[in-house]
């Protein structure tokens, strides 16, 4: 199959989220099965370091003329292939500016719309003009669409109006892939026109904002919402976990989707993402102070030392060492971390945080370590070295997220026999399989366990209820398995580290809906 994936980031060249790293990794995945594979993001320029990722990508000296915002706007597209998939960047002159992907220290980027229609209208015009020398012909016309989050949500719309009644994209597909619905795309709806798509889709995109949520009595609640527009005119709807797919269809989860999400039920799929299990190796981590693998953990032993010394705790073997990483926001949790410290801090154990975010939680932070001084550390920042040594140094990660859409600190920590205590939420709830007191420990470290019959022991553990009680019951549980049964504990460490979270086993997964997609006629146009 060819297959193009439009999205506003792909690591390494650009990255803010799990987005990118899924962009970078899964079509590299998708091409190892023998697909040919584009991936179509926009060349950023801002002045920093990051800029000279780009250096390896070369101009094709294809130039395309969108039509949009009351003007005509020309883009260029740069080429680079990696691992067999065609990296085609979008270069344009609202993808130059310093700041990050999506805003400044001043907010977002209030040209945010026109610089991501750009994107979508030149990701349908790259596979039709696009010939990359020694590569074989374009892609053309028979081609499965994958448009990430609202930043490339147009182009499911646009397939629809503008190409398939013109004889263009009939045999093609689209995907519409959320990441994380609580970003939609929203602006007035007086900006529709500017957004190339003709008149009578309007419907497909215009939302209206229920009553409470409106500005005034006479505000009607009428916004353009690209995202609606990609998933009601997109040929089938993939989520990154199971449970975020039921999630997103309830009142809840859905933020005002839901009701279009529930009439596309069956069109509508979650696969939970993988991990680059090179870059995540805990048997060859150059950040790490020793390694260790799932047959010899004693390096995993080593690095809790080196961690512990590191960052001035006292060096105790049989105390839990529990980590966070992760933003200091609403929804990674950890103001529950703040509302249960004091009784956290009643138990024998040690907790270390990276992160930052939330001025009030980086305060936090520091404040609980000069509390706390041989039980607490927190990190203020991200450091990518730091996020591998505590991954591979603590005993157990804590990820009290109220939604997480799949998540990947769980991943990595399971990878590195790092045990999760997480919120039953989303992807957290696909890919933790909670600790089970009846399994068989002397089968799993066997490797003869059928976990599919109650013989596994787990790879961490849930709470369901999202307040601090909770969190303390699951802590106590994983604490009293470290400290009275060791046996049982290398055992779901084994469980854990045992599994298959490599983008294979995703890509195979993304397979089976493209072709699912592609026995379907087009839902629209």
């Amino acid at each position: 199959m060819n297959i193009v994936f439009v999205s506003s980031e792909v690591a390494p060249w650009s990255k803010t989220g799990g987005l990118g790293d899924v962009c970078g990794a899964l079509p590299q995945a998708l091409v190892a099965r023998g697909h040919r594979v584009m991936v179509i993001s926009p060349k950023y320029q801002n002045g920093s370091k990051a800029d000279a990722l780009y250096n390896g990508a070369l101009d094709t000296c294809t130039r395309a003329k969108i039509g949009c915002f009351g003007a005509e706007h020309e883009v260029g597209f740069f080429h680079q292939i990696k691992n067999g998939v065609d990296y085609v960047f979008v270069d344009h002159a609202s993808f130059h500016r310093k700041g990050s992907l999506y805003g400044d220290s001043f907010g977002v980027y209030g040209d945010n719309q026109f610089r991501f229609t750009l994107l979508a209208h030149a990701a349908c015009e790259a596979p039709l003009q696009l010939a990359f020398e020694g590569c074989g012909d374009r892609y053309g016309k028979d081609i499965v669409f994958v448009a990430n989050d609202w930043h490339a949500g147009l182009v499911p719309t646009l397939v629809a109006s503008k190409y398939r009644p013109h004889g263009v994209y009939r045999d093609a597909r689209t995907i519409c892939a959320i990441h994380n619905i609580f970003h939609q795309g929203v602006e007035p709806s007086t900006t529709f026109p500017c957004l190339g798509v003709p008149t009578e889709w309007y419907g497909a995109l215009e939302y209206q904002y229920p009553h409470h949520m409106r500005a005034h009595e006479l505000d009607e609640g009428r916004v353009v919402n690209i995202l609606k527009g990609a998933i009601a005119t997109s040929d089938r709807v993939l989520t990154v976990s199971q449970g975020y797919a039921y999630e997103i269809t309830t009142p809840e989860g859905g933020k005002g989707m839901e009701g279009l999400l529930l009439s596309r039920a069956n069109k509508l799929d979650g696969i939970a993402n993988g991990i680059d299990m090179d870059e995540w190796n805990p048997e060859a981590d150059p950040d790490c102070a020793a390694p260790y693998s799932v047959i010899d953990l004693a390096g995993k032993l080593e690095c809790k030392r080196a961690l512990q010394k590191e960052l001035g705790l006292p060096e105790r073997d049989d105390v839990p060492l529990m980590g966070f990483i992760g933003r200091l926001d609403w929804q990674k949790g950890p103001d529950l971390l703040q509302q249960a410290l004091h009784d956290m801090m009643r138990e024998d154990i040690q907790v270390v945080m990276l992160g930052s975010g939330l001025p009030e939680l980086e305060d936090f932070m520091r404040w609980a370590e000069g509390e706390y001084k041989d039980k607490f550390r927190g990190w203020v920042g991200f450091s990518v070295p730091m996020a591998h040594r505590i991954t591979a140094g603590c005993d157990l990660l804590l990820m009290p997220s109220r939604f997480e859409p799949c998540g990947l600190n769980q991943l990595y920590a399971m990878r590195y026999g790092t045990l999760p205590i997480a919120h039953a939420t989303g992807g957290l709830k696909d890919t933790i399989t909670p600790h089970n007191a009846f399994g068989d420990a002397d089968k799993v470290l066997a490797g003869t366990a059928d976990v599919n019959q109650g013989e596994g022991v787990g790879t961490g553990w849930l709470f369901n209820d999202m307040n601090a009680d909770a969190l303390m019951w699951a802590i106590r549980s994983a604490c009293d398995v470290y400290r009275s049964d060791k046996k049982f504990w290398r055992a779901m460490q084994t469980q854990a580290m045992t599994q298959d979270l490599s983008w294979n086993n995703a890509a195979r997964k993304w397979e089976q809906v493209f072709e699912w997609a592609k026995m379907d006629p087009p839902h629209c146009g």
